[in-house]
């Protein structure tokens, strides 16, 4: 698979300098402008000022780009014809020459082919709740992908016990960043169980090169709670959820769509709160991610 390095990245990179990837669409269907545009550039410069070099990933004429310029981010932000491209898109989007964002499935993919070790997102897919067999490609492809990602742990309008109990079973280990229990995104507890806790960007680095050493080609998730002045209780999140839910099943919305339609709505009914803890989350992990980097042995 043909990349397009940006000089930035491909510098670090030949230099062996930490790099973090960055998911493209949280800029194109994530977040509303002008915050995705603000958010893009603001986790970049969070990345570089704590000593990483960001590299978000996207595809632009059928070409797969890792690290943008400031026009590219500007079109994801602002055009209506950019693609949410998952794993199965990807032959589509580069075949037919289009422009697309990519997904956790698929930042994962390049960031593991580019050979970038640890990805920041605000919240990875999972299992759709009251669809049991609605499984997210992100699943599938940390079990097989051996990378760290960082992020608040699943989106909240997934079934969590159901997602939890996936990566369980297909070996992703789930580590809580300064936390005994899995992150539910907005909110910073779910109830549900880690695999073991980690205090220190050290701490994070030792389970992943003890990952490496053993031969294991699963993901490593540190899952990493929301800002507590930004996190919402979770069962005014759920009251607001459930109104979500209804008006998606009134508007027939399903599929891909359902998970930005939902976030949407909750943006919406919680009067911009979602939203805010979005950003919040998403600037905290790039911090945590960029930390974890610089301890990961090369």
């Amino acid at each position: 698979m043909k990349l397009n390095f940006s000089e930035e990245v491909s510098g670090a990179l030949h230099f062996d300098r930490p790099v973090v990837a960055l998911e493209s669409t949280v800029i194109a269907h994530g977040l509303p402008f002008p915050q995705n545009i603000e958010t893009a550039y603001k986790l970049e410069r969070i990345i570089r000022e704590n000593g990483a070099t960001p590299a978000t990933i996207a595809i632009f004429d059928g070409e797969i780009c890792v690290g943008l310029n400031d026009a590219q981010i500007e079109s994801l932000a602002t055009a209506t014809d950019v693609r949410k491209v998952s794993v199965r898109d990807l032959p589509l989007v580069i075949a037919g020459k289009r422009n697309g964002a990519t997904t956790v499935a698929t930042t994962s993919l390049i960031a593991d082919l580019a050979g970038i070790r640890v990805f920041s997102t605000g919240g990875i897919g999972g299992v759709h709740r009251g669809r049991a067999n609605d499984i997210s490609a992100d699943l599938p492809v940390l079990a097989n992908t051996p990378i760290l990602v960082v992020c608040s742990g699943a989106k909240s309008v997934l079934d969590l016990p159901a997602t939890r109990e996936w990566l369980e079973t297909y070996g992703v280990v789930v580590l809580g960043w300064q936390c005994d229990e899995l992150p539910a995104f907005y909110s910073r507890s779910s109830g549900l169980a880690i695999d073991g806790r980690v205090d220190s960007d050290r701490g994070a680095a030792a389970v992943l090169k003890a990952r490496d050493e053993l031969g294991l080609r699963n993901a490593v998730v540190l899952a990493v709670p929301v800002p507590e002045q930004a996190a919402i209780d979770g069962d005014e999140l759920e009251a607001m959820l459930e109104r979500a839910i209804v008006l998606a099943a009134e508007s027939s919305i399903s599929g891909k769509e359902i998970t930005p339609f939902l976030l949407s709505q909750l943006s919406q009914i919680s009067g911009g709160k979602t939203l805010a803890a979005n950003i919040a989350l998403l600037e905290n992990n790039a911090r945590v991610a960029a930390e974890v980097s610089l301890k990961i042995e090369r």
